[in-house]
């Protein structure tokens, strides 16, 4: 079937663009030029062209108010960003993740989209170069050196705020609750695996939450980085070509738009060639999904059986478990956790050598850093959720398993050293496990120990 086409011309001549498209010849160039990956599933992600679509508006606002771009063109650029923020015209923005490492092709990719919009609004000729031209006026003040490390910072910070961070304070609150009412159900601790002197359900827990507490502190802490844009530091960081002030005022303008203390980088020259924020950011999710790796671990530990194994959990039933064998229930939600964890910190590697291989004036991996931070804070959020909702919820302990391990527990033996000493209370339980009786059985036939001397001393629940 044909297509009806159109020409578009760019410094290297002319390009065959659809004519259903509002993309000019710089981006059908790299549609041709990166055939990388797959095209539906690794395109940009949506949370950078929102992010660039601020970064657009909030130019062309500055440069309004600076009188270096007219207020009808200003007014128009806006209202396509506008359109763009408001979801419309996403499938005018075709390019992968694997393109130039500046981003140069995105940022082109917008300037061309908006500007062949905003002149179909004035009547003009699309990619007639005709009253908004994408590179004088769309991409005015700005390069896209600095376009495209300030979008990676507003779509880190808004997918922190909209997806990581509710689901993981949502599973932190959920872990708090369920410690504070198990706190007085009495368990066998294991270290190395193995048995160990007693603990409370609640304090196991208790260490869920504080390892939590420890990772979301961090990353909050790293937050205020995230918020430095290196807007105005044009092509390698001196401003060349920005008008005075055009820096702060188009931060002030982010800040405005999203609703976030976006403020200008202190030091462009870093915020181009380097990204030690969204590494350091990536760090704190990858130790936040190092904790949510042991508590996946834990839990399903704690859960396996329900009748050959430890089984001191009672998890939610969510679906059957297995095609062959009936009414086995698995502990999946455990699973995908620790999978999503898995691919954090591998995200979290990728993201680490990007930045490293920075070189002089310009990071040149800054597509691969954001795509893989965006997935991560984006699968962290929603696995943090998932396991709350659908297993952490639903949470109860087995106390008839867990009575029955205690009393089993040969390490009880701890509290009769402090009376007998290590060596004797050592013998008892070694005796126990040999013989195959109960700690008790042992102590008394020792001739060490009384009937009474044994109940007295031995309270698992003094030993918490």
């Amino acid at each position: 079937m044909n297509m009806k086409t159109r020409k578009e011309k760019d410094s290297l001549g002319y390009v065959e663009v659809s004519a259903g498209r509002y993309w000019g010849a710089q981006t059908q160039r790299a549609i041709h030029n990166f055939p990388l990956g797959d095209e539906s599933t690794e395109r940009m992600p949506p949370e950078v062209l929102r992010a660039f679509a601020v970064v657009k508006k909030a130019a062309a606002l500055a440069n309004q108010e600076l009188g270096v771009l007219e207020n009808q063109k200003a007014s128009l650029i806006v209202k396509v960003c506008d359109e763009i923020l408001q979801g419309h015209h996403l499938d005018h923005f075709p390019l992968r993740i694997w393109q130039s490492g500046s981003g140069t092709q995105t940022n082109m990719n917008f300037n061309e989209v908006i500007a062949n919009r905003a002149n179909h609004f004035s009547r003009e000729e699309i990619g007639g170069r005709g009253f908004i031209h994408p590179n004088d006026h769309v991409n005015h003040s700005q390069s896209s050196n600095d376009t495209f490390p300030s979008a990676m910072h507003i779509a880190a910070v808004q997918s922190l705020e909209e997806y990581c961070f509710p689901g993981l304070r949502q599973l932190l609150d959920l872990l708090r609750e369920k410690s504070g009412a198990f706190s007085h159900v009495v368990k066998t601790g294991r270290t190395h695996l193995m048995d160990a002197t007693p603990v409370t359900m609640g304090q196991e827990l208790s260490a869920h939450v504080w390892q939590l507490e420890y990772g979301l502190e961090h990353l909050k802490s790293i937050f205020p980085s995230l918020l430095e844009l290196p807007l105005g530091g044009t092509a390698v960081g001196t401003g060349m070509n920005a008008p005075e002030g055009f820096d702060r005022l188009a931060a002030e303008k982010v800040a405005s738009i999203t609703g976030h203390p976006f403020v200008t980088a202190k030091n462009k020259f870093a915020g181009l060639s380097g990204h030690e924020a969204l590494v350091s950011a990536s760090g704190a999710l990858k130790t936040i999904a190092t904790s949510l790796m042991k508590l996946g671990n834990d839990v399903r530990l704690l859960a396996s059986g329900p009748r050959c194994s430890i089984s001191e959990y009672l998890i939610p039933a969510n679906e059957p478990g297995s095609s062959m064998m009936p009414g086995k229930v698995n502990p999946t939600q455990a699973e995908a956790l620790t999978m999503v964890c898995a691919q954090v910190m591998g995200n979290d590697t990728a993201i680490n050598v990007g930045s490293m291989n920075g070189h002089l004036q310009l990071n040149v991996f800054k597509p691969l850093i954001i795509a893989n931070f965006l997935q991560s804070a984006r699968l962290l959020g929603d696995a943090a959720k998932s396991f709350a909702l659908r297993c952490i919820a639903g949470l109860q302990p087995n106390k008839h398993n867990m009575r029955k391990n205690l009393e089993n527990s040969l390490m009880l033996a701890t509290s009769l050293a402090t009376h007998l000493g290590y060596d004797n209370a050592a013998i008892i339980a070694q005796k126990a496990h040999n013989a195959n009786i109960t700690l008790k059985e042992a102590a008394v036939q020792s001739g060490m120990v009384t009937s009474e001397e044994f109940d007295e001393w031995v309270k698992p629940e003094n030993m918490v």
